[in-house]
């Protein structure tokens, strides 16, 4: 659920999802078939082979969506950040979490003017003992991963 749920643009086929997972092709097949039979997947066919994504048009995605960024916890990292951080612009998921992968490192990008620098040291312990995962902020001028995932956007 973390591969398709936490950024909608993640897809994966099946020998690449049984690799990554370290399971048998059988095994990840039955849940590939349960997933997009309950309509929470879909198959996109790509020359010779089916990839498999999230269907976001199904009525229970954003809960699900929801649901898995509060097991990542997400929602507590974004709340601690724009707390104290000063005139955040972008925050992004970007690294393993943004592919969909629960690797225990969590890393985030930051955009914006006046960044608090001094807090965002010290906030990274507290995060992690908050959600129990390696955290890694990088402060950029753009969010430049092409598989970020966009978790907060300044109004201005």
């Amino acid at each position: 659920m973390i591969k398709f749920f936490s950024n909608p643009k993640n897809q994966g086929h099946l020998r690449g999802l049984a690799d990554e997972f370290g399971d048998s092709t059988n095994a990840i097949r039955k849940e590939l078939n349960n997933l997009t039979d309950a309509g929470l997947l879909k198959k996109v066919a790509d020359k010779n082979k089916i990839d498999y994504q999230a269907n976001i048009d199904h009525p229970l995605f954003s809960n699900l969506q929801e649901i898995i960024r509060k097991y990542l916890g997400l929602d507590k990292l974004l709340a601690t950040v724009l707390e104290r951080m000063g005139n955040v612009d972008q925050v992004a998921l970007i690294g393993d979490y943004a592919r969909g992968l629960d690797s225990g490192k969590i890393e985030v990008q930051i955009t914006g003017k006046e960044l608090n620098e001094e807090y965002l040291e010290s906030l990274t312990s507290k995060l992690e003992t908050l959600i129990h995962k390696h955290v890694v902020f990088h402060i950029e001028s753009e969010i430049s991963d092409p598989e970020a995932l966009l978790l907060y956007q300044s109004q201005n």
